[in-house]
Order: structure tokens, then sequence, then C-alpha cells
């Protein structure tokens, strides 16, 4: 007697039925009422920090332009006094850290 291995075995199809009827029967939220929640979840993570407490402050940072006796290296891109320099490839430079 052939076997046909491809078709659904009667178990499996008994299971599969009785999941989805468990589904349809349970008091499962519909999408809109959960995209509801998480609106209303995301509006008050935005006004907080994560550790709850609100900060009226603004912070301000004082933007220096780089001077003439410094650089950029090119690896690890923080500026750097030019004595610092440990390597020119090119147009890039390479500080003592990153070549040390």
């Amino acid at each position: 007697m052939a076997t046909d291995y491809d078709e659904v075995r009667s178990d499996v199809k008994e299971s599969q039925q009785n999941s989805l009827q468990a589904l349809q029967s349970a008091n499962a939220p519909d999408a809109r009422s959960v995209v509801l929640e998480l609106d209303e979840a995301d509006g008050l993570d935005r006004a907080g920090t994560p550790g709850g407490e609100f900060i009226a402050e603004e912070l301000t940072v004082q933007v220096i332009p780089q001077a003439e006796d410094e650089f950029t290296c090119y690896s690890c891109f923080l500026v750097r006094h030019r004595s610092q320099i440990a390597r020119r490839k090119g147009a890039h430079a390479y500080c003592t850290d990153c070549e040390g």
C-alpha cells in the first residue's frame, strides 16, 4: 500500500481545527483597542524620562568649531591636537591612540 507523505495526518488536522475554534471563541481584543492602548502608552513615554521624573530644563551646548591646530582622527572621529597625529594617509590623519 502506497503512503502519501504530503497529506496532513488526521490527528494534526483535528488539533488545527480545535485550536482555530478556541481562538475564535476567545475574548481577544480587536486591533483598534490594541492600537489605542499603544498610542496612549507612547504619549506618556514621551513626556517623561525612564525613571518617571519630569524634567522641565532645556539643555544648551556651546559648539566650538575645530581650531587650526586640531584634526579629526579618521578612525575614532575625535578632535585631537595636531601633536597627537601618528600617521597621515592621503587626506586622513590618525591619532596616537588609534595607531598605538
